[in-house]
């Protein structure tokens, strides 16, 4: 029988030789050029059906292939963008880890874009990708669920429990974030 330590240590190794093909198979650059193409600029008020969009078409379902339980809510705040909630619990008596991120991105502002790029086209030009969320914040959470997908296709398990808040107002100050943050309901519905 193969030692716990032994076990442990092939599948962390089979978890990033499978993340080192997700990035070089080309399935980072698509998932995150999906993501960049949703044109999620909060400060723009004709953008708030892409907010809700970028939560319910893209996050959400990305969570529940993951085994989470997830929920967009209502902001607490009139008028301010909404908030997606996951969680996925293992065991109670492991720890929980919380995710935060943010589908929001600053302004497009498309026609100062050079060497015909857009904002909302995932271009790559050497070792760089361009497109509006590459690296505020669309690419970390693209990352890290991806990195849980690949623990959970070696292990079976993350080992912890996980909750994931995923607002879309980071660019506009955060509005309603401190409510629902202060929210201690430990469930996925939305706020009563």
């Amino acid at each position: 029988m193969a030692r716990p330590s032994r076990i442990c240590s092939v599948q962390r190794r089979e978890a990033i030789e499978a993340a080192a093909a997700w990035f070089d198979g080309g399935e980072m650059q698509a998932d995150l050029a999906r993501r960049v193409a949703i044109r999620t600029e909060s400060q723009n008020a004709e953008c708030g059906p892409a907010l809700a969009q970028y939560l319910t078409a893209e996050i959400g379902p990305a969570a529940e292939r993951l085994g989470f339980r997830w929920s967009v809510w209502d902001n607490p705040v009139d008028g301010a963008p909404p908030l997606l909630f996951a969680e996925r619990s293992e065991n109670p008596s492991l720890p929980t880890v919380l995710m935060y991120g943010h589908g929001d991105v600053v302004a497009g502002h498309d026609s100062q874009w050079q060497d015909g790029r857009s904002p909302w086209t995932l271009a790559a030009a050497g070792t760089r990708w361009y497109g509006r969320g590459t690296a505020d914040n669309k690419g970390q959470h693209t990352i890290n669920l991806a990195a849980l997908g690949q623990v959970l296709a070696a292990r079976g398990s993350l080992g912890f429990n996980a909750k994931l808040l995923l607002e879309m107002g980071e660019e506009v100050g955060s509005p309603g974030l401190r409510k629902v943050a202060n929210h201690r309901r430990r469930c996925c519905a939305p706020m009563c």
